[in-house]
């Protein structure tokens, strides 16, 4: 077995991010998003998905990023699509289900909305909101991440030798992606084109903060790149992670939009878009190269549990929070945030763990026959993160041993 660096604080942070959409939505289903003290934190806990999406672009990207480096085969197309359907669709699929025949819907919703979202076409074509499924758009803009990576990579990794001069033009290029998600919501919400606002241009620049980083992880492992400021602020994480949180305060004003789902301005979508680049750039950076305090902290059991639960809690916690408010009344959770969100967090973590040990795990390991295509190069890793990577994660697209008992 070929090993490749694992980063384990990129546990915690999938947890995080799944927290916090759950959070946002508990928020939104107690009145609590839209009036009150804290509604300004809880409706912009969706920064999440801008979590979800760095993530997945570091991790993706990177293998290609080190085959370039050294001059071998990037990720073969068929075992990279085969594995990320392996991780996602299952658990989809079960939700899906478990929506349509557990949650009320009206004479609108028909068989063919379910359709579209198990096949990630909902954010393609319009059509009503379906109960307990509404999260999913985002499924849906990283699935076009994920048939779009490879053309990307190819473009960006071909045509020269990795060169310091040729590795500063591409993180330019990927900066340049960066700012294109902004302007594409800014333009969106000029238009009427409301149902274009969930397509991937508008999400880009959140997968290019992660490909970024991965390419100036790789770059400056390998020596393309010299020291510079980005070498010092990896040794303070507390001081980025603190720009981040400054940032996040701002984006819970009125300068980031409404809290509810009224239309922004084109310049508070701008704004909002950007403001949740910069903190998925904070949050991912001090976890990608992490001190032994944040790798403790992010990647130690509790977070490598959690990040492995993440997805599914992704997927299922809509469902599980309107069965919670249909077995209790109601009323009853009606401006008691608290209630509701401890309920929610209780049952869909026993959903989440039920799912992946009973189904999404096994389904990984029977399925992933070939275990070596997208190895990352243990030479250009650190001797502390040259470790087997941990991949059984909706964000990773390899396969790990089958680790011992109690350690999955």
């Amino acid at each position: 077995m070929t090993r490749r660096p694992r980063f384990p604080a990129l546990d915690g942070l999938r947890a995080i991010g799944a927290l916090a959409v759950l959070t946002t939505h508990v928020g939104f289903q107690s009145g609590t998003s839209l009036n009150g003290p804290f509604a300004g934190l809880l409706a912009r806990l969706d920064v999440g998905v801008a979590l979800f999406f760095a993530i997945s672009g570091f991790l993706l990207y990177r293998p290609h990023v080190v085959a370039w480096f050294e001059e071998s085969e990037p990720p073969r197309l068929l075992p990279y699509l085969r594995n990320r359907a392996l991780r996602i669709v299952p658990a989809l699929w079960v939700a899906v289900l478990l929506a349509a025949v557990l949650l009320p819907h009206d004479h609108t919703i028909g068989w063919l909305n379910y359709l579209r979202h198990a096949t990630f076409t909902q954010i393609y074509v319009e059509g009503p909101s379906v109960p307990g499924l509404s999260q999913l758009w985002s499924l849906a803009t990283e699935v076009a991440f994920y048939l779009l990576l490879p053309l990307i990579a190819k473009l960006l990794t071909s045509y020269e030798r990795p060169t310091r001069r040729g590795v500063r033009w591409r993180l330019a290029v990927l900066f340049g992606f960066a700012l294109l998600g902004p302007a594409w919501m800014a333009a969106i919400n000029a238009t009427d084109h409301s149902l274009a606002g969930l397509w991937l241009p508008g999400y880009i620049g959140w997968f290019a903060v992660g490909m970024g980083m991965a390419l100036w992880q790789v770059a400056r492992t390998s020596g393309r790149l010299g020291p510079s400021a980005l070498d010092t602020l990896a040794k303070i994480p507390g001081t980025v992670w603190g720009i981040g949180i400054a940032l996040f305060l701002i984006a819970t004003t009125p300068i980031a939009g409404p809290y509810g789902l009224s239309v922004p301005t084109p310049a508070q979508a701008f704004v909002k878009c950007l403001l949740y680049t910069g903190i998925a750039a904070c949050a991912l950076f001090p976890a990608i190269s992490p001190t032994r305090r944040t790798a403790g902290v992010l990647g130690g059991r509790i977070g490598h549990v959690a990040g492995d639960l993440s997805y599914s809690v992704f997927v299922y916690h809509l469902i599980v929070l309107s069965l919670v408010e249909r077995l209790f009344d109601k009323q009853l959770f009606s401006g008691h945030f608290a209630l509701l969100f401890w309920a929610t967090v209780v049952a869909t973590t026993g959903v989440a763990a039920a799912s992946y040990y009973g189904m999404e795990r096994p389904i990984m390991r029977r399925g992933r026959r070939d275990r070596t295509y997208d190895v990352s190069g243990t030479g250009l890793a650190s001797s502390a993160s040259a470790q087997p990577n941990k991949i059984d994660d909706w964000t990773k697209p390899e396969v790990r041993p089958a680790p011992p008992a109690g350690q999955g």
